[in-house]
């Protein structure tokens, strides 16, 4: 059976039976459906089906039209934009003198040693990021708090000013959704998920809310424009812009804070998707800019650096952090991915709970683990073989250089019919095919960086 039999049992069903996302038209924004767009894009997307899939190729039609507010600063600084979900967003930064353009190839890109930079900058002092297409729909009304409860396995009946990672799961308990649930006040909560899946998501919490519910959503992502700011210095160059106490007795991590920069008042979010103290801001859109400049210019006493996606995400597959279509998805259960604690069981009934509780006790033939490399000089991209004792077990999700360790991580699938068990995992001798060839391997359900998560809680 093909795609239309798929089609067909997705109407039926309520559900893909397999992930489609690739297929999903909730993966396209509305803007992409103009005749302008179609007429550049369709061009270009069937050239490529004959053109070498280069890691991290961008498109190079229907650019430009969904634009943060601070992306003519960040063009102005050396910026190389990719694109997600529509917007437009710095992947790095090229030095002075150095035109910012990708030089594609299968080894190592021209940008590499930028990156470098920026993710040890991340690790070792402050770096700030434009975040503002992270997606952000406010849920609110006198039945929030119970629609909430029944849509996201982790309670998220919590005091005001906590956030909470979640998932949201399908009755079988794959992953819909992967993202986290902050209490605004006692009827209101802010989402905040990836804007590639922006969509996808907003439709799946449209179609949970009873007909009678007494709650009001709305997409706030063009009102609320994001700068993460990331390290270990983050915490004194945010105090001294805004002289907010954002100590751990103050803002422990998952919280936020009201504080002010200047003339803007902003949410501090203590989250992370690197690995490390800081905060994600998040800030009237009109107001962005200024901030931005407030926080530049505050930032050179700490030799702040401006950091892009290409450097978020070594630092997050180099931490350990799971991303939704590659190592979450409605084919895997919060169990497969070792992120059975995102599920509470004691909070009442939600979406998925009892094929959660299921897949809790089942025994395990799949589970998600941490590879790293050991010759440093490799690449993993993702979608790698995995090999156990020369035979495949499994493939990459996905996959950067390490800067911090010193390697190429990622993580992976390691399957066994029947059960991978520590023992399991530890018995055997481990490589990846990369190019071909292949390449040996640490396997592990650690992170490769700060297994114990104390970074993040400074």
């Amino acid at each position: 059976p093909g795609y239309g039999k798929a089609l067909a049992d997705w109407i039926v069903d309520g559900r893909a039976p397999f992930d489609l996302s690739g297929m999903d038209v909730r993966r396209n924004e509305p803007y992409q459906n103009t005749t302008a767009f179609l007429s550049e894009r369709v061009s270009e997307t069937l050239g490529l089906l004959y053109e070498n899939h280069f890691p991290y190729r961008q498109f190079a039609t229907g650019r430009g039209a969904r634009r943060s507010p601070l992306h003519e600063h960040l063009k102005a600084r050396g910026a190389c934009f990719g694109v997600a979900g529509g917007w437009e967003r710095a992947n790095w930064f090229a030095p002075e003198g150095v035109e910012p353009v990708y030089q594609y190839s299968f080894k190592r890109q021209n940008w590499f040693e930028y990156s470098r930079v920026e993710h040890m900058a991340f690790r070792e002092n402050v770096g700030l990021i434009d975040l503002t297409s992270f997606a952000k729909f406010i849920v609110q009304g006198p039945d929030a708090v119970a629609v909430m409860q029944n849509i996201c396995s982790a309670n998220v009946d919590v005091p005001v000013g906590r956030i909470v990672y979640t998932h949201w799961l399908d009755p079988l308990a794959g992953v819909e959704a992967d993202l986290t649930v902050a209490r605004m006040a006692q009827e209101r909560y802010q989402v905040t998920t990836g804007g590639a899946v922006a969509q996808r998501d907003m439709d799946w919490l449209k179609r949970h809310i009873p007909g009678d519910a007494q709650v009001e959503v709305f997409d706030a992502s063009s009102a609320i424009a994001i700068i993460g700011v990331f390290g270990p210095k983050s915490r004194d160059l945010l105090q001294s812009l805004s002289g907010a106490d954002l100590s751990n007795q103050a803002c422990p991590f998952s919280h936020w804070v009201d504080i002010e920069i200047s003339y803007a008042r902003m949410k501090a979010m203590r989250v992370t998707f690197v690995g490390e103290l800081g905060w994600e801001l998040h800030i009237p859109t009109e107001f962005a800019a200024h901030v931005f400049e407030q926080i530049e210019e505050a930032g050179k006493t700490f030799d702040l650096k401006l950091c892009g996606l290409h450097a978020l995400d070594s630092c997050r597959i180099e931490k350990g952090y799971r991303h939704f279509g590659h190592e979450v998805s409605q084919d895997e259960t919060p169990f497969d991915a070792g992120l059975g604690f995102v599920c509470n069981f004691d909070a009442g009934d939600f979406i998925g709970r009892e094929a959660a509780l299921q897949a809790k006790a089942a025994l395990k033939t799949k589970r998600l683990v941490q590879i790293r490399l050991k010759d440093p000089v490799p690449l993993l991209i993702g979608h790698e073989p995995l090999l156990r004792d020369g035979e495949v077990v499994g493939y990459v999700t996905s996959g950067a250089y390490g800067h911090f360790v010193g390697a190429s991580v990622g993580m992976g699938w390691l399957k066994n019919a029947d059960g991978v068990t520590k023992e399991f995992m530890e018995s055997g001798s481990y490589s990846v095919l990369v190019a071909g060839e292949e390449c040996a391997a640490e396997v592990s359900f650690r992170g490769n960086y700060d297994p114990k998560g104390e970074r993040v809680k400074m």
